[in-house]
């Protein structure tokens, strides 16, 4: 067993670290590190050490082994910026903490995420996707920014809808959750940031006590457990989280797409078949480019409560892991040729993009139901759709909590 003092012959890697030549991967240090062992030890912002897992098996039985705190106010939990620290401290939701709070407050809100409650908004969603479609393609230039036109207001709506927030004021939110992602903002920045969002959503839940709706902001008053801070606290992570991930899988699964015309030909079949009433090649494809992409790309962080050994790595006590769940999707163990897009490989839905064990992701239901509806209705409407710039041209978000690109400039 190798111990966690063990001395390491090379300097310890800083995360996180740089993308190779493609976008797509995972950075190659965490391709090496994981065909080296297990755990690897890296370094943080602040110079202080915590371990890497990258193996899929490894990610596995950090996020589900209770031996391990999603709790960030524990010492010696790693933050990957200042900036992520000061967000992440600053009135923390939820997803960190540890049961029985963690349990309490996710039951509050399990119903509204449930499969057969999501699936009940697919014909909302798609008119939703049409109408933007169609005021995208009224347009005489026929150009346009997938990201800003299609991508981002189609989950922004749709969260906006559910946890009854106004969609006039998207892009006050949208702000704020750009500040608060950024992985180079200040502590300063990302503190105003959180604190204006807040004091919005507090304001809301107040107005709804007299004035309630439908929405699960207003439900949450109703139940008469939660003051309006830890209301605005819930409903701060699901309208960042509900809009900012698949905004950013349905911009990048385009992209991904687009070059690899024959497995975008391949999705359209699936579309076909799923519109016929069988959904199994769709729900296929939206897995696997679940797993390639994995959005969700700096990692999720845990803290040891004890010694716990992980592939016959002994973390100790008091000692940070950062699971890389990029890195864990794209492990040869688990996923047979994982460099490559394959929209048919069986096994795609074991991936790791939503998480794994008690804190994965409440939202999922719902991100898979706008994928499977999102990707379909870009590729029927726009066949002959291309980029509008280089690929070299692209700017990707290297600098943000949530991959994906800043502006997709199509054509057709």
């Amino acid at each position: 067993m190798a111990s966690a003092l063990q001395p390491s012959t090379s300097a310890p890697l800083t995360v996180p670290a740089a993308r190779g030549a493609c976008p797509f991967d995972p950075p190659p240090a965490y391709e090496q590190a994981r065909g080296e062992r297990a755990l690897v030890r890296v370094r943080l912002w602040d110079g202080s050490p915590c371990w890497m897992a990258t193996r899929h098996a490894d990610i596995r039985t950090v996020l589900r082994d209770r031996g391990f705190s999603a709790d960030a106010t524990r010492p010696g939990f790693p933050f990957l910026s200042a900036g992520r620290q000061a967000l992440t401290l600053d009135r923390p939701t939820f997803i960190r903490m540890d049961d029985p709070g963690h349990a309490r407050l996710r039951r509050m809100l399990t119903a509204d995420f449930m499969i057969r409650k999501v699936a009940a908004l697919r014909p909302a969603v798609r008119a939703l996707a049409d109408d933007l479609l169609d005021r995208m393609t009224a347009r005489p230039e026929r150009t346009a920014d997938l990201v800003a036109d299609f991508a981002l207001p189609l989950p922004s709506v749709v969260i906006c809808l559910l946890l009854g927030v106004p969609y006039s004021e998207h892009a006050f939110f949208q702000r704020c959750s750009s500040t608060m992602l950024r992985t180079d903002a200040t502590p300063e920045e990302v503190s105003t940031a959180q604190s204006e969002l807040l004091e919005f959503l507090a304001g809301l839940a107040a107005a709804k006590r007299s004035a309630p709706d439908d929405g699960i902001i207003s439900r949450l008053v109703a139940r008469d457990e939660l003051d309006d801070d830890e209301i605005a606290s819930m409903g701060r992570l699901l309208l960042v989280a509900g809009h900012e991930t698949t905004a950013n899988m349905t911009s990048l699964s385009v992209l991904a797409l687009l070059r690899d015309p024959r497995q975008a030909g391949q999705l359209r079949r699936a579309a076909r078949q799923d519109e016929a009433g069988d959904p199994a090649a769709l729900d296929t494809a939206v897995e696997e480019l679940l797993r390639y992409l994995t959005v969700v790309h700096s990692g999720l962080a845990r803290v040891a409560l004890e010694d716990v050994e992980v592939g016959g790595t002994l973390v100790r006590a008091g000692e940070g892991v950062l699971c890389m769940l990029g890195a864990g999707n794209r492990d040869e163990h688990a996923f047979p040729e994982s460099g490559l897009l394959d929209l048919e490989r069986p096994d795609a839905r074991r991936h790791l993009a939503f998480g794994f064990g008690v804190h994965q992701c409440l939202g999922q239901p719902l991100a898979r139901l706008e994928l499977r509806v999102a990707l379909p209705a870009v590729l029927d409407r726009l066949p002959d759709l291309r980029l509008a710039v280089p690929f070299e041209d692209l700017r990707f978000r290297h600098e943000m909590a949530v991959y994906g690109v800043h502006e997709l400039p199509v054509a057709w």
